[in-house]
């Protein structure tokens, strides 16, 4: 069974911190929270707009810079490959960090030249300014052009019971390469879906927790749901004491076809 910051390729925590829309003393606030309770993977971007609040929040929480993994993303007004290097060291000083562990292109822009933006992010790897690149919200056939390209590890998109990402997750498999799913808690509407709270109650769990071990039991996917809440960061955090078998799995992956994207 899974453990707690059981990592992907021993390189990834399966469960991480989304900071999107969390901002000022809340976003420090929640970052620290989610931190002492055992999160060690946290998740922002450029555009949130709250890099300098999870920095001071890492900071805070007093945990070694080494057993933390930090995802930042670059804006879309940065693809540029003479952009790049600037905007990431601008990111490293909100952060209050050394390096960044994964940098990833947030989203994919026509004007964008994809394999000069990877090359210029591969020297910021090459350098050690970043460890790891990726991209996010990419289709399964750009995902699979950038891992052509250069040494791609992740693909962060939205993935949840309602929004499959199948095609993708078969790319990251047959090449070694992870999915971090954003928004797998559908905002709070999982938490009201009788099939996964039927579920949840033969584990003694709730229906996000149920969710969120779906994901995780699939295999090369990492989660990283938001709260708001304290309780509700505790909650998602507990789920590596429990598995779902392979008839709940099933059950979860035909939940409602009426809301799944392929």
């Amino acid at each position: 069974m899974l453990q707690k910051n059981s990592r992907i390729n021993r390189i990834v925590p399966v469960i991480g911190f989304g900071t999107w829309a969390l901002t000022g003393r809340a976003c420090e606030e929640a970052t620290e929270s989610a931190i002492r309770i055992g999160y060690r993977h946290i998740d922002t971007a450029q555009i949130y707009g709250n890099e300098k609040e999870v920095g001071k929040a890492i900071k805070n929480a007093g945990v070694s810079r080494s057993d933390l993994f930090i995802t930042t993303k670059i804006a879309t007004d940065n693809l540029n490959a003479h952009r790049i290097k600037g905007s990431t060291m601008q990111s490293l000083r909100k952060l209050g960090v050394d390096y960044i562990d994964m940098l990833l292109i947030h989203w994919p822009v026509p004007q964008m030249d994809l394999e000069a933006c990877i090359e210029s992010m591969k020297l910021l790897k090459e350098r050690g300014i970043v460890l790891h690149i990726g991209v996010s919200n990419f289709g399964p056939e750009l995902f699979r052009e950038a891992i052509g390209i250069g040494p791609v590890l992740n693909n962060q998109v939205k993935f949840s019971p309602y929004h499959h990402q199948m095609k993708n997750l078969d790319v990251a498999k047959e090449n070694n390469k992870i999915i971090t799913a954003y928004s797998p808690l559908e905002k709070g509407r999982i938490a009201g879906d009788t099939t996964l709270s039927e579920i949840g109650k033969r584990h003694h769990k709730s229906a996000a927790q149920v969710a969120l071990r779906w994901l995780i039991q699939l295999g090369h996917v990492a989660v990283i749901p938001k709260a708001g809440h304290e309780r509700h960061r505790i909650e998602n955090f507990e789920i590596f004491d429990f598995e779902l078998n392979n008839s709940e799995i099933k059950v979860i992956g035909e939940l409602d076809k009426s809301k799944i994207t392929i």
